[in-house]
Protein backbone atom coordinates (compact mmCIF):
# COMPACT_ATOMS: atom_id res chain seq x y z
CA UNK A 1 0.00 0.00 0.00
CA UNK A 2 0.95 3.43 -0.72
CA UNK A 3 2.71 5.59 2.49
CA UNK A 4 0.58 8.57 3.56
CA UNK A 5 2.85 10.69 2.23
CA UNK A 6 2.30 9.19 -1.38
CA UNK A 7 -1.56 8.64 -1.43
CA UNK A 8 -2.18 12.09 0.11
CA UNK A 9 -1.09 13.58 -3.77
CA UNK A 10 -1.62 10.03 -6.29
CA UNK A 11 -4.44 8.90 -7.63
CA UNK A 12 -4.35 4.95 -7.64
CA UNK A 13 -6.43 3.40 -10.37
CA UNK A 14 -7.60 -0.18 -9.88
CA UNK A 15 -7.99 -2.49 -13.13
CA UNK A 16 -9.50 -5.57 -12.94
CA UNK A 17 -7.06 -8.74 -14.20
CA UNK A 18 -8.36 -10.47 -17.15
CA UNK A 19 -10.65 -9.99 -20.21
CA UNK A 20 -12.05 -6.74 -19.09
CA UNK A 21 -8.52 -4.90 -18.54
CA UNK A 22 -7.23 -6.29 -22.81
CA UNK A 23 -10.96 -4.19 -23.12
CA UNK A 24 -10.65 -1.21 -20.78
CA UNK A 25 -6.81 -0.57 -21.64
CA UNK A 26 -8.24 1.83 -25.30
CA UNK A 27 -10.30 4.03 -22.82
CA UNK A 28 -7.71 4.23 -19.79
CA UNK A 29 -5.15 5.67 -22.77
CA UNK A 30 -7.87 7.68 -24.10
CA UNK A 31 -7.91 9.34 -20.56
CA UNK A 32 -4.55 10.40 -20.79
CA UNK A 33 -2.79 7.59 -18.80
CA UNK A 34 -0.31 5.14 -20.27
CA UNK A 35 1.28 2.40 -17.81
CA UNK A 36 4.76 1.82 -17.95
CA UNK A 37 6.47 -1.01 -20.17
CA UNK A 38 6.31 -3.55 -17.12
CA UNK A 39 2.58 -3.45 -17.50
CA UNK A 40 2.35 -5.02 -20.59
CA UNK A 41 4.70 -7.32 -19.40
CA UNK A 42 3.40 -11.28 -18.63
CA UNK A 43 6.41 -12.49 -16.69
CA UNK A 44 6.41 -8.99 -14.17
CA UNK A 45 5.82 -9.90 -10.89
CA UNK A 46 4.76 -6.03 -10.21
CA UNK A 47 1.55 -4.97 -8.93
CA UNK A 48 1.58 -1.58 -9.03
CA UNK A 49 2.85 0.60 -11.87
CA UNK A 50 3.77 4.21 -12.66
CA UNK A 51 2.35 5.63 -15.89
CA UNK A 52 3.38 8.68 -17.85
CA UNK A 53 1.79 10.74 -15.22
CA UNK A 54 3.87 11.06 -12.06
CA UNK A 55 0.47 11.89 -9.52
CA UNK A 56 -1.14 8.63 -11.37
CA UNK A 57 -0.58 4.79 -10.99
CA UNK A 58 -1.98 1.56 -11.47
CA UNK A 59 -2.69 -1.53 -9.70
CA UNK A 60 -3.93 -4.64 -11.35
CA UNK A 61 -6.22 -6.62 -8.70
CA UNK A 62 -8.92 -9.05 -8.95
CA UNK A 63 -11.80 -7.99 -10.30
CA UNK A 64 -13.86 -8.92 -7.19
CA UNK A 65 -10.99 -6.49 -5.22
CA UNK A 66 -11.95 -3.74 -7.20
CA UNK A 67 -14.38 -2.51 -5.42
CA UNK A 68 -12.97 -3.26 -2.40
CA UNK A 69 -9.51 -0.95 -2.61
CA UNK A 70 -11.94 1.83 -3.80
CA UNK A 71 -14.39 1.95 -1.03
CA UNK A 72 -11.44 1.48 1.64
CA UNK A 73 -9.39 4.31 0.06
CA UNK A 74 -6.59 2.36 -1.43
CA UNK A 75 -7.20 3.25 -4.80
CA UNK A 76 -9.41 6.68 -5.79
CA UNK A 77 -10.23 5.23 -9.10
CA UNK A 78 -11.88 1.88 -10.43
CA UNK A 79 -13.18 -0.44 -12.96
CA UNK A 80 -15.29 -2.62 -12.29
CA UNK A 81 -18.19 -4.61 -13.21
CA UNK A 82 -21.62 -3.71 -11.73
CA UNK A 83 -22.49 -7.25 -10.72
CA UNK A 84 -19.00 -6.27 -8.20
CA UNK A 85 -20.44 -3.48 -7.22
CA UNK A 86 -24.19 -4.97 -6.38
CA UNK A 87 -22.59 -7.74 -4.58
CA UNK A 88 -20.76 -5.46 -1.99
CA UNK A 89 -22.84 -2.80 -2.62
CA UNK A 90 -20.56 -0.56 -0.90
CA UNK A 91 -21.99 2.98 -0.07
CA UNK A 92 -18.50 4.84 -0.03
CA UNK A 93 -17.95 3.85 -3.73
CA UNK A 94 -19.74 5.80 -6.80
CA UNK A 95 -20.15 4.98 -9.73
CA UNK A 96 -20.55 7.60 -12.71
CA UNK A 97 -19.71 6.29 -15.91
CA UNK A 98 -20.77 3.18 -17.87
CA UNK A 99 -18.07 2.34 -19.73
CA UNK A 100 -19.74 0.23 -22.33
CA UNK A 101 -17.39 -2.99 -21.79
CA UNK A 102 -17.42 -6.35 -20.67
CA UNK A 103 -21.59 -6.78 -21.58
CA UNK A 104 -22.97 -9.46 -20.39
CA UNK A 105 -25.83 -10.79 -18.23
CA UNK A 106 -26.45 -12.43 -14.92
CA UNK A 107 -28.87 -15.25 -14.65
CA UNK A 108 -30.87 -17.88 -13.04
CA UNK A 109 -29.57 -21.79 -15.01
CA UNK A 110 -30.62 -24.98 -14.59
CA UNK A 111 -30.09 -28.39 -16.30
CA UNK A 112 -31.94 -28.51 -19.40
CA UNK A 113 -33.72 -31.82 -18.51
CA UNK A 114 -35.42 -30.02 -15.54
CA UNK A 115 -37.00 -27.17 -17.73
CA UNK A 116 -40.12 -29.03 -19.40
CA UNK A 117 -41.44 -29.77 -15.57
CA UNK A 118 -40.56 -26.77 -13.78
CA UNK A 119 -42.15 -23.82 -12.77
CA UNK A 120 -39.91 -20.77 -12.10
CA UNK A 121 -43.46 -19.23 -10.58
CA UNK A 122 -44.31 -22.18 -8.11
CA UNK A 123 -40.76 -21.96 -6.29
CA UNK A 124 -40.70 -21.54 -2.63
CA UNK A 125 -37.31 -22.29 -1.79
CA UNK A 126 -33.75 -23.14 -3.85
CA UNK A 127 -30.42 -24.17 -3.45
CA UNK A 128 -28.29 -21.73 -6.22
CA UNK A 129 -24.12 -22.27 -6.56
CA UNK A 130 -23.16 -18.90 -6.64
CA UNK A 131 -20.21 -16.35 -6.05
CA UNK A 132 -22.69 -13.93 -6.25
CA UNK A 133 -24.76 -14.90 -2.63
CA UNK A 134 -25.95 -11.24 -1.54
CA UNK A 135 -27.37 -10.54 -5.36
CA UNK A 136 -29.27 -14.06 -5.25
CA UNK A 137 -31.01 -13.63 -1.96
CA UNK A 138 -31.82 -10.16 -3.23
CA UNK A 139 -33.55 -11.32 -6.21
CA UNK A 140 -35.17 -14.14 -4.60
CA UNK A 141 -36.47 -12.40 -1.60
CA UNK A 142 -38.25 -9.95 -4.16
CA UNK A 143 -40.23 -13.01 -5.20
CA UNK A 144 -41.06 -14.68 -2.12
CA UNK A 145 -38.24 -17.04 -2.71
CA UNK A 146 -35.66 -18.39 0.29
CA UNK A 147 -32.55 -19.09 -1.25
CA UNK A 148 -30.17 -21.27 0.16
CA UNK A 149 -26.77 -20.15 -1.66
CA UNK A 150 -23.95 -22.51 -1.77
CA UNK A 151 -20.48 -20.39 -2.63
CA UNK A 152 -18.62 -20.92 -5.20
CA UNK A 153 -15.56 -18.97 -7.02
CA UNK A 154 -15.66 -20.50 -10.16
CA UNK A 155 -17.03 -24.05 -12.34
CA UNK A 156 -20.35 -23.51 -11.12
CA UNK A 157 -21.80 -25.48 -13.75
CA UNK A 158 -20.35 -28.27 -12.51
CA UNK A 159 -22.62 -27.99 -9.19
CA UNK A 160 -25.93 -29.76 -11.43
CA UNK A 161 -23.91 -32.14 -13.60
CA UNK A 162 -22.67 -33.32 -9.74
CA UNK A 163 -25.56 -33.48 -7.53
CA UNK A 164 -24.49 -30.40 -5.36
CA UNK A 165 -27.82 -28.67 -6.41
CA UNK A 166 -30.20 -27.73 -9.24
CA UNK A 167 -29.53 -24.08 -10.14
CA UNK A 168 -27.09 -22.29 -10.60
CA UNK A 169 -26.79 -17.88 -10.64
CA UNK A 170 -24.19 -16.62 -12.66
CA UNK A 171 -22.95 -14.66 -15.42
CA UNK A 172 -23.50 -15.57 -19.39
CA UNK A 173 -22.29 -13.86 -22.09
CA UNK A 174 -23.10 -16.52 -24.97
CA UNK A 175 -24.42 -18.95 -23.32
CA UNK A 176 -22.06 -21.75 -24.74
CA UNK A 177 -20.56 -22.60 -21.43
CA UNK A 178 -24.23 -23.52 -20.40
CA UNK A 179 -24.98 -25.22 -23.35
CA UNK A 180 -21.80 -27.22 -23.21
CA UNK A 181 -22.75 -28.43 -19.82
CA UNK A 182 -26.38 -29.14 -20.56
CA UNK A 183 -28.03 -26.20 -18.74
CA UNK A 184 -30.19 -23.41 -19.95
CA UNK A 185 -31.28 -19.92 -18.48
CA UNK A 186 -34.49 -19.31 -16.77
CA UNK A 187 -34.54 -16.15 -15.10
CA UNK A 188 -32.77 -12.89 -16.14
CA UNK A 189 -31.36 -11.00 -13.28
CA UNK A 190 -29.71 -8.17 -14.82
CA UNK A 191 -27.79 -6.94 -17.57
CA UNK A 192 -23.79 -6.28 -16.65
CA UNK A 193 -21.12 -3.99 -18.19
CA UNK A 194 -18.54 -2.15 -16.45
CA UNK A 195 -18.20 0.68 -14.70
CA UNK A 196 -15.88 3.46 -13.41
CA UNK A 197 -15.86 3.42 -9.48
CA UNK A 198 -15.07 6.30 -7.71
CA UNK A 199 -14.28 6.64 -3.75
CA UNK A 200 -16.58 8.78 -2.39
CA UNK A 201 -14.51 10.48 0.13
CA UNK A 202 -11.73 11.64 -2.70
CA UNK A 203 -14.36 12.83 -4.78
CA UNK A 204 -15.48 15.12 -1.62
CA UNK A 205 -11.84 16.28 -0.73
CA UNK A 206 -10.74 16.76 -3.91
CA UNK A 207 -13.41 17.43 -6.14
CA UNK A 208 -12.12 19.53 -9.10
CA UNK A 209 -9.11 16.61 -9.17
CA UNK A 210 -11.70 13.96 -8.82
CA UNK A 211 -14.16 16.01 -11.40
CA UNK A 212 -11.58 16.16 -14.31
CA UNK A 213 -10.76 12.60 -14.04
CA UNK A 214 -14.27 11.68 -14.52
CA UNK A 215 -14.67 14.04 -17.56
CA UNK A 216 -11.58 12.51 -19.28
CA UNK A 217 -13.25 9.05 -18.89
CA UNK A 218 -16.10 10.31 -20.04
CA UNK A 219 -14.60 11.69 -22.88
CA UNK A 220 -12.67 8.97 -23.71
CA UNK A 221 -16.26 6.77 -23.62
CA UNK A 222 -17.24 9.57 -26.38
CA UNK A 223 -14.60 9.16 -28.03
CA UNK A 224 -14.53 5.20 -28.65
CA UNK A 225 -17.96 5.26 -29.26
CA UNK A 226 -17.63 7.93 -32.11
CA UNK A 227 -14.60 6.26 -33.83
CA UNK A 228 -16.79 2.70 -33.60
CA UNK A 229 -19.76 4.67 -35.40
CA UNK A 230 -17.22 6.41 -38.21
Amino acid sequence: MLDASIADSTIVLALPRGRILRDVMPLVKRAGIEPEAAFDDPKTRKLLFDTNDPNVKIVRVRSFDVATFVAFGAAQLGVAGNDVLMEFDYPEVYAPLDLGIGKCRMSVAEPAAMVASDDPSRWSHVRVATKYPSITRKHFAARGVQAECIELSGAMELAPNLGLCRRIVDLVETGSTLKANGLVEVEHIADITSRLAVNRAALKTRPDEMGAWIERFREAIEDVSDADAA
